[in-house]
């Protein structure tokens, strides 16, 4: 059995928290979206058809986290990304999950995924 050096444990402490920020779905959807560019909240609530009270709750989740930061301008708040680890986990996500060879089906078209 490996044992981690203490360096180690606070690293996987660090791990544990962005897998855990990532294993919620709308979370995994709004990171989704602001890796692709900066988006203000009623930006990410029409393209993700999540509702405000829902949206702000987890993007305070996000932002505690510190994977989100905010500015304002005028009246909207607009989030990024913050953190590259999160970035770069999602790129691997992004690799395992969306891109499908030539001729395979996506998952969400497969038989399997349809109701």
């Amino acid at each position: 059995m490996r044992h981690w050096p203490a360096a180690g444990a606070g690293a996987a402490a660090s791990a544990t928290g962005l897998l855990r920020a990532l294993a919620h779905e709308d979370r995994l959807l709004l990171l989704c979206q602001l890796s692709q560019e900066e988006l203000c909240v009623s930006d990410l609530e029409a393209r993700l058809k999540i509702y405000q009270p829902s949206l702000s709750q987890q993007l305070g989740v996000l932002r505690k986290q510190g994977l989100v930061t905010t500015r304002r301008e005028g009246k909207h708040i607009f989030y990024r990304i913050a953190d590259a680890r999160a970035l770069a986990l999602l790129q691997v996500l992004y690799q395992q999950f969306c891109i499908q060879p030539e001729g395979d089906t996506p998952l969400a078209q497969s038989p399997e995924y349809i109701d």
